[in-house]
């Protein structure tokens, strides 16, 4: 017990990391580290040097003490959990959640994990709106269901990142991605190759059915004995079956409104999306689409008319200053939060800007160029090396635009597909992001820990849940490892008319 009074609380490891990214890039500028990034312009490559700046450089102290509000100001995690959290808060107060989820308490505890594990995996079609809309969420469900939220927060966070590579369908990031391999493939190898968003459908799916099972598995196994049970608490709210019926007939009219508003084609529709794109995708998906800007408002306006018509129906909410309120009911106990994520977005701008990721990340794309590997060896080098990369680059498509211009060319020459190379990006790039701490949204996931931790249950703190996770993170890894190498092998299309290889 003593040991563990000495760990850090979350806010002190976060200043602490911070501290060390400000010593670390000192002493990289400081000896003059450098690396070469190649990337895609104009349809060429180009090779620049890129070195690691020193905050304690006059240009490096004035972004210290002048960028930190600006930074927060805009973050945009933050903006997209406050509008998340209104609307599962609406949701509540109003009982609409409750008498949508309290009817599956007595559901066994492995389907719970499955369902959670499944839908986390399946909605990285939004992006990173999956994590802002499900961990807040799926704590609440598992309060419904007389489980422990903690639970409920680790496994939507674990379905949605090492479940990342997985899904239905293609994702925000995979459209993105694509025309990065499209351009990477074109200017080095292949000046016909042509990019297809479905071109891994068959892989994602087949990894979604994989790593649901046998991930249910691992975190009944592995994971679950180390959270504590909860205490069961019920509210007062009133289950009305009228209100139900009603607030479901208006969910899916203004369900069928919003896709209507992403259809191409019919009268008046299309309003989400950008006509000026020519593919479905880049309209819907593109960086000019209104649709992803537009996808969490789109939730909070549903949540909160089919929260008013439920609540007034059922009583629980008897006037317009109980809806008002009902709109702020989930961030009681939450003000922790926003400390973290103040303290968070200041460590990730003082890393991006002294660009150290950006150095190791070239050393390490550097070091896969010179290899003569090919076939499996060559892919388990880029597993390793992307999670290794990950972990001070979390974001994708950052890693990707420094990666890609090398290694797709690479794999090209060794007889694997870019469709394939990118897949094995993916998979990799899930299990980098969960073992990071400069992952915006692990730090997010210990505040919703907090959150539901009562009376201290459990210690919360960065690297202890890092540890906790670790097993079951390596247990992903090597189910990752197994689709990867097993596809490899067996040789079958990867999607419509796609192969791992040439």
């Amino acid at each position: 017990m003593k040991r563990k009074n000495k760990l850090l609380g979350p806010v002190i490891t976060i200043i602490v990391l911070t501290l060390i990214i400000i010593g670390v890039s000192g002493l990289a500028s400081l000896i003059g580290l450098q690396g070469e990034i190649t990337k895609i312009n104009n349809g060429s490559l180009e090779t620049s040097l890129t070195t690691v700046k020193s905050v304690f450089s006059s240009d490096g102290l004035k972004y210290l003490f002048s960028s930190p509000v600006k930074i927060f100001r805009d973050f945009q995690p933050l903006v997209l959990l406050i509008v998340s959290l209104m609307a599962i808060s609406i949701g509540k107060s109003s009982g609409l959640l409750k008498a949508v989820f309290i009817r599956f308490r007595k559901v066994k505890p492995a389907v719970v994990t499955f369902v959670t594990l499944f839908v986390g995996i399946i909605s990285s079609f939004v992006g990173e709106y999956s994590y802002v809309v499900l961990m807040p969420l799926v704590a609440v469900v598992y309060q419904y269901l007389g489980k422990n939220p903690i639970m409920g927060v680790i496994t939507s966070f674990i379905g949605i990142t090492l479940g990342y590579g997985a899904g239905i369908v293609f994702n925000f990031d995979d459209y993105q991605l694509g025309l990065l391999t499209k351009q990477a493939a074109i200017v080095s190898v292949d000046k016909d190759y042509v990019f297809n968003a479905w071109s891994n459908s068959f892989i994602m799916f087949a990894s979604t059915i994989i790593i649901t099972i046998v991930g249910t598995i691992i975190i009944e196994s592995f994971l679950k004995p180390k959270v504590p049970d909860a205490i069961t608490e019920d509210d007062e709210l009133e289950i009305s079956g009228k209100g139900l019926m009603v607030s479901n007939i208006v969910f899916v009219i203004l369900l069928a409104i919003s896709i209507y508003m992403i259809i191409p084609g019919l009268p008046g529709s299309g309003l989400l999306l950008d006509m000026d794109q020519k593919d479905y995708v880049a309209q819907l998906l593109g960086g000019g689409a209104p649709f992803t800007d537009a996808f969490i408002f789109m939730l909070l306006i549903i949540m909160m008319v089919c929260s008013f018509v439920y609540g007034f129906i059922s009583k629980n909410i008897r006037n317009t200053n109980d809806y008002s309120v009902g709109l702020s009911k989930e961030f009681d106990n939450l003000g922790y939060i926003f400390v973290l994520m103040f303290f968070v977005a200041l460590m990730n701008g003082i890393l991006n800007w002294t660009n150290l990721g950006e150095v190791v990340a070239s050393w390490l794309v550097s070091f896969m160029s010179g290899l003569e590997f090919t076939g499996i060896p060559l892919i388990v080098m880029m597993f390793l090396m992307i999670i290794i990369m990950s972990i001070l680059i979390p974001d994708s498509v950052t890693k990707w635009t420094i990666a890609a211009p090398i290694l797709v060319p690479l794999f090209m020459k060794a007889n694997i597909t870019p469709d394939f190379t990118q897949f094995v990006f993916k998979a990799a790039d899930s299990v980098g992001k969960a073992i990071t701490p400069f992952f915006v949204y692990f730090i997010i996931m210990l505040a919703f820990l907090e959150k539901y931790n009562g009376k201290d249950t459990i210690r919360i703190t960065v690297f202890g849940i890092l540890k906790t996770l670790m097993p079951t993170i390596l247990l992903f890894a090597v189910v990752w490892f197994v689709i990867l190498i097993g596809w490899f092998i067996i040789g079958i299309p990867i999607g419509p008319d796609t192969f791992p290889t040439v």
